[in-house]
């Protein structure tokens, strides 16, 4: 549906303002929908056209009855391509409308500048066309049940990916296998000496030289030579599809891709639209007859559930902490009490320095660095930022502790790959049997043992053969093993 007239000028406004504010993004195109719309573009993760699953079924079910019994509403949705797409309610009052238009071209902006959105697919809305129509026909080929089951357990494992991998150059080939890098790339001079240890210590020459031939051989032989944490590339390389098979899984691979900046810039990239949206409205937009609604609407958005972090208020906060802490500097409470105008326009000087330095912020940090970086104990005090736990005795969750580092680590541990288990690809022959084994590295998450094993039945169905995962309980390495249907565990 397209816009209404009104709606269109507020559109050109409100562009032009962020503009001059600043803000450089892709062009957006704005669609009005109904509520049933938006709820059928959400549960489809903002993509109109995706391939035919059960899951988008049952997220668009608990999306509508959600909206119905006035549990939830959702205001805004944009996606991450060149141009961007963007979704107003039809039913929503005009200040509604300026409000996400404003939201909005902050997104857009920090998906066009942030770092880690650098390497999405923008043309993700015609790939996603493309894959369904793929799918598609291999339901139409293989059965509709057959094919979806497929997709069942490649779901289950969307998350055994490496981030990193898209913004890692130096491959030795397409497993996603870093290159060392070279003693002189620094750019220092190294000397290596190592050629007079065949006549210093001549018997421990030889074994050393040995011992590097035979590692060399054993790490040839071992698939992969080294451990490996997008496990679904593994898969496809590796284990025994067939090829539409393999083509599914590469699917979901590419689309699980796609979303990852996403997950790691939620704070940041909330933080950073509702910024604008405030700026933009408060500033330049808002008609006095709509302040009381604007602030109804903001409020709701930056409203804090008890035991929840909302990332649209913790990243608004920071944005603005650091803004001010590089506009005012070492000058803050001496420029608040100085009186001398003459001082004062030449600590004026420093204002503006907040602005740039969230621009920067906003292109080069993620939410795992931008807390690591930014988070300090004034603003954990300030904001009233606690950690807690769940007490045994009383049933029931408890501020544990208020303590800045103890705060500040838990919030940097659930940010850390996504907040989800370290695990990686160990071995494609696990005892010389065929066998694949996982390894889970302890990175301050442990492991759901129920969900593991259930993520382990899949991959075996993957991988056609059993699969073990090597971890650490109460300081012992274990091996769990999946095998025919049956979960088996031992100590080693």
């Amino acid at each position: 549906m397209s816009l209404s007239p009104e709606i269109l000028k507020s559109k050109e406004y409100i562009e032009k303002v962020a503009r001059d504010y600043g803000l450089d993004f892709f062009e957006v195109i704005f669609e009005m929908v109904d509520s049933d719309q938006i709820n059928s573009l959400a549960a489809l993760g903002g993509f109109p056209v995706r391939y035919p699953h059960w899951r988008f079924g049952m997220d668009y079910d608990q999306l509508s009855k959600s909206y119905d019994w006035g549990l939830s509403k959702i205001y805004e949705m944009v996606i991450n391509t060149d141009p961007s797409y963007a979704y107003l309610l039809t039913l929503n009052p005009l200040v509604d409308q300026k409000l996400v238009m404003s939201h909005v071209y902050g997104h857009v902006d920090f998906f066009k500048n942030n770092y880690w959105f650098s390497k999405t697919n923008r043309k993700m809305l015609d790939t996603m066309a493309n894959n369904a129509m793929r799918i598609r026909s291999y339901m139409d080929k293989y059965g509709q049940d057959r094919v979806e089951d497929f997709i069942d357990q490649c779901l289950s494992i969307e998350n055994l990916i490496d981030p990193n991998l898209p913004f890692q150059q130096k491959k030795h080939s397409e497993s996603g296998k870093v290159k060392e890098p070279d003693p002189n790339e620094d750019g220092r001079l190294k000397v290596d000496r190592s050629y007079m240890d065949k006549y210093i210590n001549p018997q421990e020459f030889l074994d050393s030289q040995r011992k590097k031939k035979t590692d060399e051989k054993n790490r040839q032989k071992k698939n992969p030579p080294e451990p490996q944490k997008d496990v679904l590339l593994f898969l496809i390389e590796n284990a025994p599809l067939e090829d539409w098979e393999a083509n599914v899984l590469s699917v979901i691979r590419d689309e699980a891709y796609y979303f990852v900046p996403q997950m790691q810039t939620k704070i940041m990239n909330e933080g950073w639209a509702s910024y604008w949206h405030s700026k933009i409205m408060t500033q330049k937009v808002l008609k006095d007859s709509e302040v009381i609604d604007f602030a109804d609407r903001h409020a709701g958005a930056m409203a804090i559930s008890p035991g929840q972090l909302n990332p649209y208020k913790l990243g608004i906060e920071l944005y603005r902490d650091i803004e001010d802490r590089w506009n005012r500097g070492r000058f803050g409470k001496e420029y608040d009490e100085c009186d001398d105008l003459v001082e004062k326009s030449k600590w004026d000087k420093n204002l503006g320095r907040g602005r740039e330095k969230i621009f920067e912020v906003r292109k080069i940090y993620n939410d795992l660095t931008f807390i690591d970086e930014f988070l300090t104990p004034e603003f954990v005090e300030r904001n009233g930022i606690f950690s807690f736990d769940f007490n045994r005795r009383t049933n029931r969750y408890e501020i544990s502790t208020r303590d800045f580092q103890a705060v500040k680590e838990k919030l940097l541990t659930s940010l850390t790959n996504m907040g989800q288990p370290y695990i990686l690809v160990d071995d494609g022959n696990f005892e010389n049997r065929g066998e694949l084994l996982l390894s889970h590295r302890h990175r301050g998450v442990d492991l759901d043992f129920r969900w593991a094993t259930e993520t382990m039945k899949n991959v075996s169905a993957i991988w056609r053969r059993p699969v073990s995962l090597e971890t650490f309980v109460e300081n012992q390495k274990k091996i769990i093993s999946f095998n025919n249907g049956e979960v088996s565990e031992r100590t080693v």
